[in-house]
């Protein structure tokens, strides 16, 4: 019997649905998270594609409709968005771009602006822009339906876990090449059967847990050398540009490639905040008892619930890995970044970079565009955090699409790291294996 096969309907948009019989493209942001994210559009007979990977032809494009001013991220999404208009056939009213956007001082928020006037002034005014705001918890994308919500999170929550095995299980492996195998075998699985699952919510979540239990046997399957003694580092700093390996150079990759081991901080944490920060504004403008802060309570606690559900997959793997909640995060970046007064990936990261510490990390990297916001605040707090810490060596890799000696100062931050493994005073607590 086929592993897709149920008796509950499927779900499917209507054919009077704005995005029936459209293509959908969402930027390719982290290494499996987007392919997980269209197998839920494809779930409900949107046709969700990433973007093409970027490329160099990305940032030529980008770079005519750019000035530099702008960071880094949205030259990359732009390129690969422009690149869908020259592919063959291309058909604007058939093409829809999704491009998330935000309030505040950050200018991600003019990025769903920008490409609409960009595609109006290049004569491609027929393509549609999809744009749910952080500021709302993402909540317009509701307006796909409640089943789309709740399986675009499982499918995010998904790709992060196998995310996580990929970093813990690749700098270890005895044959180059045999983790990312199972990884790429392993999403391939988990987007398959996203695609194909049921409605009903507990079928697609057993559905999901199946597919999650074969990838945990295929990462089990890869043989490693568990005698090696790798410093760990923590991964913090801008999403798109921390999580999209083109835009920071494959930065993990050269941190593994020198004799690290990398702990990245995913998006289900991004998203948690998003919805804390809703709440938080809804009860400082005095409608604590209200729909709209019921309905951010309802999906918080659905989010929770079903996070749980896919991480008890993995059982014991991640013990000396488990990430923080939310609220531990905050009060760890209290006295640096109150969030009550400053908000964004910057309060994240430095309360992150503590969190890593008490995990017995041996250094934080903070990724982020060349001159964001978040960066340049986090980077003013890092020298404090690190004397806090008893010198934990914090360092930030901005990116602009320029060439720099990067190995080189990836090795002169791990020699770093190296001598503060000797003196730190939380020590790691390393994972139990599954017995084969």
């Amino acid at each position: 019997m086929s592993i897709f096969h149920h008796t509950c309907v499927r779900k499917r948009v209507p054919v009077g649905h704005p995005l029936y019989g459209k293509v959908v493209y969402t930027p390719a942001m982290a290494e499996g998270s987007v392919e997980a994210f269209c197998a839920v559009l494809r779930w409900m007979g949107i046709d969700g594609q990433p973007t093409p990977p970027p490329s160099n032809r990305s940032l030529e494009l980008g770079g005519q409709y750019t000035s530099g001013d702008e960071c880094y991220p949205l030259k990359v999404t732009i390129g690969d968005f422009l690149r869908i208009t020259e592919q063959p056939g291309f058909d604007p009213k058939r093409t829809v771009f999704f491009m998330a956007t935000g309030e505040g001082p950050c200018r991600f928020g003019q990025y769903a602006d920008f490409l609409k006037k960009l595609l109006r002034d290049l004569g491609h005014s027929g393509v549609a822009v999809i744009s749910p705001s952080g500021d709302h918890g993402y909540q317009e994308i509701g307006e796909f339906g409640t089943a789309f919500v709740r399986g675009a999170w499982r499918a995010l929550v998904s790709a992060d876990l196998l995310r996580k095995k990929l970093l813990m299980t690749r700098p270890y492996e005895l044959e180059p090449g045999k983790t990312d195998r199972a990884f790429q075998d392993s999403l391939d699985d988990l987007c398959r059967t996203i695609e194909h699952s049921c409605s009903d919510y507990d079928c697609q979540m057993t559905a999901i847990v199946a597919a999650l239990e074969r990838a945990r046997l295929r990462f089990e399957c890869v043989a490693v050398d568990e005698t090696q003694d790798r410093p760990l580092i923590g991964v913090v700093g801008e999403i798109f540009c921390r999580l999209n390996n083109f835009s920071n150079n494959d930065l993990v990759r050269r941190l593994e490639k020198q004799g690290a081991e990398c702990w990245i901080s995913d998006i289900a944490e991004w998203i948690g905040y998003t919805n804390e920060e809703e709440a938080r504004k809804l009860r400082l403008e005095g409608r604590q008892l209200s729909i709209a802060m019921l309905k951010c309570w309802l999906r918080t606690r659905l989010q929770h619930q079903d996070e749980r559900a896919l991480l008890q997959v993995f059982g014991e793997d991640f013990q000396g890995y488990e990430e923080p909640a939310l609220a531990e995060l905050m009060e760890l970046a209290r006295p640096y970044l109150s969030n009550d007064g400053v908000e964004g990936e910057m309060v994240m990261s430095v309360g992150k970079a503590a969190y890593l510490a008490g995990k017995g990390a041996d250094g934080v990297v903070d990724i982020s565009p060349f001159t964001c916001m978040n960066g340049i605040v986090s980077e003013a707090i890092y020298p404090r955090l690190s004397r806090d810490l008893g010198g934990m060596p914090i360092r930030n890799f901005y990116f602009d699409g320029t060439q720099s000696d990067l190995d080189r100062d990836v090795g002169i931050y791990l020699e770093l790291a190296r001598l503060y493994r000797e003196k730190k005073s939380y020590r790691r607590e390393r994972p139990r294996r599954m017995a084969a």
